[in-house]
């Protein structure tokens, strides 16, 4: 099913002839309370260790897929107007996202979580895109980029960084292992390390540029 919905999604994000906005509102409206109730209860669970033990098992590809049908909400809010509430769940409640982070789930998974949330605070409303405007003028988006830094700060500030590994294998033209010659194999990650880095400097300047006073400046 959720297969079905993110090819759904993706298809009509790629037609130029349908009009999206009403195709996408009259596929989600009605899956919109659903949508955030899986949201709850798939990434609040204690995500145990036993059931993602290979980045194969049947928990983990559930889990990709569900991440891929939260990328894909990501990519249809631009459409509308006034989002639904799954399309902004993932600012609201980025928290849900933060916590399998740092747990003891496959790598695959976390860097997938780690890059969404990358998209998460780079992402700008058509209007905000065409203005070019450091500050966000739509007031939805606004509200919902507040809540995920607020959020991600305050987890910055205790030890939610130091929990996530950066030892994790990269990818070389989809395999594991390191390329002849190569020896970067026991390094850092560099993706993850750079997107971790942009999520906390954009959280911070987004605060800076919403903060009243200059006492919640410093």
């Amino acid at each position: 099913c959720l297969c079905t919905l993110v090819a759904i999604l993706k298809e009509t994000l790629k037609d130029a002839l349908v009009p999206r906005a009403g195709v996408l509102k009259k596929l989600l409206a009605p899956l919109d309370a659903v949508l955030e109730g899986f949201y709850n209860a798939i990434l609040l669970h204690h995500f145990d260790s036993r059931h993602y033990t290979s980045p194969y098992s049947e928990a983990t590809n559930n889990l990709i897929s569900f991440i891929d049908l939260l990328e894909a909400l990501l990519a249809s809010r631009i459409e509308l107007e006034f989002p639904l509430r799954c399309q902004r769940i993932l600012f609201l409640k980025v928290s849900y996202l933060l916590n399998p982070i740092s747990s003891s789930i496959p790598y695959v998974i976390k860097k997938k979580l780690i890059l969404l949330l990358k998209k998460c605070v780079l992402y700008k409303s058509r209007e905000d895109a065409k203005s070019g405007s450091l500050i966000l003028q739509t007031p939805s988006l606004c509200e919902d980029m507040l809540a995920l830094s607020n959020a991600v700060l305050q987890v910055v500030n205790l030890t939610w960084l130091n929990q996530i590994p950066l030892s994790g294998k990269s990818s070389y033209f989809g395999s594991s292992e390191a390329a002849p010659g190569d020896d970067s194999q026991g390094g850092s990650d560099q993706t993850v390390l750079r997107a971790l880095s942009l999520v906390v400097l954009k959280a911070l300047e987004f605060k800076i540029h919403n903060s009243s006073t200059e006492a919640e400046i410093k």
